[in-house]
């Protein structure tokens, strides 16, 4: 029989290696900033252009590379950063500076120019697919600058897989806030296509968050600090006005190296349980200190997952140290009467006698009197409601005989179902039930609509057609509004800015990651356009590349942020309005992402619950 295993040629080999590390070109920014921070640099500069699928640069002002190293630098297995296999548990360097450039340059063109302080003339290199093509010395600046070309060139298939540029891009600067929150004493800088994203200069942690996410985020923050035994725990976390309903900005770090943990995660969220919706995320930038030996950072190729020897005390820490922060910057829930809970009373001093308090009782009180009057009446006058009584009562009964009754000019409603051609409105009674479901009866029974997806799918077909006709009215601002966007989200929403044109906005690039509103649609009953925008940008982030139906993906994200709450109070003329308008919509049964907008309980069902 013939053999059939072989080893695998180097070049393959490092390809196979380099995608377990290199993912995409975010994944070579921060394999090289790491590798810049372990040669003690105190400045770093990123340039990336067209989102790093054309080239990503990293220069660092650090020790640099002797002419050996630089060319060891780009072999498997070749480090500076451990000599024997239990160093690997006790890891406080960043990264493997040669394990990240055999990777890189395997699937990539690199060029690398190094050189010692105390040298000197540098040295340069060119490798081409883990192929070393040329070596000579340089006249270079103390430190490295590393340049990597045409990504994935070499692999095909993993290229066509890379996301538009403003998804990569998004990618490549959360990279760089994570190292740039965790490493303050460094000052950081990043440049795209020429524009500068950020100038971080050395600060403390509190001015770092505010250079990078705004000053709206630097108002906003209340710090963590505590220290036990285990570890410490440091850090902020956000006001409740902070939270969002999607993901952005939470951050956990472990001796400066930071990890994603979805336990720790439900940690910070119980800390916030009773003070925040249940939907809604809060802001935290959360460090830990703790010994090496008590973790294990190599459970994954990027080093973004790390294993707690202790978790579940690390867990209860972090609870308490939250919840702590909480309370004494006075961010705790209200005292909730309807709990089922008990309320703790606090002990009677010393030396107190207690009695149980005393209770007046008039004998004479008669809860059928009007006015003042506490004299007993008759027992004829016992019979007789006051008019007060009689005119709600009469009400009590009107109300149930409107559901009962057949209206006259009955009214059909399609459904789209097939099977409720013959349900009619029942009158003009709309109620409200928990201000987010309106009821009302049909023919057949009772109708119970969800409002808030029926004024989405209304919203939709209302977008849909401004898009079609691109004919909306602009109503302009009497003051324009500035809008700040996360770095990360600035690109984002540079794309989005000419397809919301058709529908009246009129936004204008105002100077770095800030915009100007000028006008929204005069159709829009809006307050704060800003949080309208933030709504539907954060609906839309995760929407794709641009196709066919991008027009859809944008009216129903619009819709999203635009339509009411589930708990927000109708008037009855609102509520008829809605009707009016949903069955007259192409599909008022759901909502454009298919979900039910309407139920109908039949009158049969209705009887069977009193029988």
């Amino acid at each position: 029989m013939p053999d059939n295993i072989q080893l695998l040629p180097d070049s393959v080999a490092n390809q196979i290696a380099a995608g377990e590390v290199i993912q995409r070109p975010a994944s070579v920014v921060k394999e090289l900033m790491e590798n810049a921070i372990d040669a003690k640099s105190n400045k770093i500069s990123v340039v990336i252009k067209d989102a790093g699928k054309t080239s990503i640069q990293v220069t660092d002002n650090g020790i640099g590379m002797s002419e050996t190293d630089a060319r060891m630098a780009f072999e498997r297995h070749a480090t500076s950063k451990i000599t024997k296999a239990d160093d690997l548990f006790a890891i406080k360097s960043m990264g493997f500076r040669g394990e990240a450039l055999a990777s890189i340059a395997a699937i990539a063109q690199v060029e690398i120019k190094t050189k010692p302080h105390n040298a000197d003339i540098g040295t340069s290199i060119n490798v081409n697919g883990a192929k070393v093509e040329k070596q000579e010395p340089v006249n270079c600046a103390a430190g490295t600058s590393i340049t990597v070309k045409n990504l994935f060139f070499n692999v095909p298939a993993r290229r066509k897989f890379l996301k538009k540029d403003s998804t990569e891009l998004k990618h490549i600067i959360q990279q760089f806030q994570r190292i740039a929150i965790s490493h303050t004493n460094i000052t950081f800088a990043l440049y795209h296509n020429n524009n500068e994203v950020f100038n971080l200069p050395q600060a403390n942690l509190k001015k770092r968050l505010t250079g990078i996410f705004g000053d709206s985020i630097g108002r906003s923050l209340v710090k963590v600090d505590t220290e036990t035994t285990i570890l410490r725990i440091f850090g902020f976390v956000g006001k409740p006005e902070l939270a969002k309903k999607t993901s952005g900005e939470q951050y956990f770090f472990v001796n400066n190296r930071s990890m994603r943990s979805p336990y720790f995660h439900k940690a910070i969220m119980k800390a916030y349980e009773n003070i925040l919706p249940a939907d809604y995320i809060p802001a935290y930038f959360i460090f830990f200190e703790i010994s090496p030996e008590e973790i294990d950072v190599n459970i994954h190729p990027t080093k973004t997952e790390i294993n707690f020897e202790k978790s579940g005390a690390v867990f209860q820490i972090l609870l308490a140290a939250v919840k702590e922060t909480l309370g004494k910057f006075n961010i705790a829930p209200s005292l909730d009467f309807d709990s089922e809970k008990s309320i703790e009373t606090p002990p009677a001093a010393k030396n107190t006698d207690v009695s149980p308090p005393g209770i007046e009782i008039d004998p004479n009180f008669n809860p059928f009197t009007e006015g003042d009057n506490k004299t007993a009446k008759t027992g004829s006058d016992f019979d007789e409601l006051s008019q007060l009584n009689k005119d709600n009562m009469e009400n009590w009964q009107k109300l149930y005989s409107e559901f009962e009754n057949e209206p006259s000019g009955q009214q059909n409603i399609d459904t789209s179902s097939g099977e409720n051609k013959d349900n009619s409105f029942a009158g003009e009674n709309f109620f409200q039930f928990k201000k987010s479901y309106i009821l009302t009866s049909i023919k057949s029974g009772l109708i119970i609509l969800h409002q808030r997806r029926a004024h989405i799918r209304i919203l939709f077909e209302q977008f849909i057609n401004m898009f079609n006709n691109q004919s909306e009215a602009a109503q302009n601002r009497l003051f324009p509004e500035t809008y700040e966007v996360n770095p990360e989200d600035t690109a984002l929403f540079q794309e989005l800015i000419p397809h919301l044109l058709p529908l009246g906005f009129d936004i204008a690039e105002f100077g770095k990651n800030t915009f100007v509103i000028n006008a929204i649609p005069s159709s829009f009953e809006v307050k704060n356009p800003t949080d309208l925008l933030t709504e539907l940008l954060n609906q839309y982030k995760d929407t794709g590349a641009i196709k066919d139906d991008f027009h859809e993906k944008i009216a129903l994200s619009l819709s999203r942020a635009a339509a009411i709450t589930v708990e927000q109070g109708l008037t009855p003329e609102e509520m008829r309005e809605m009707f009016n308008k949903l069955f007259t919509s192409t599909a008022p049964n759901y909502t454009p992402d298919g979900k039910k907008i309407i139920h109908i309980i039949k009158t049969e069902e209705l009887h069977k619950f009193f029988n």
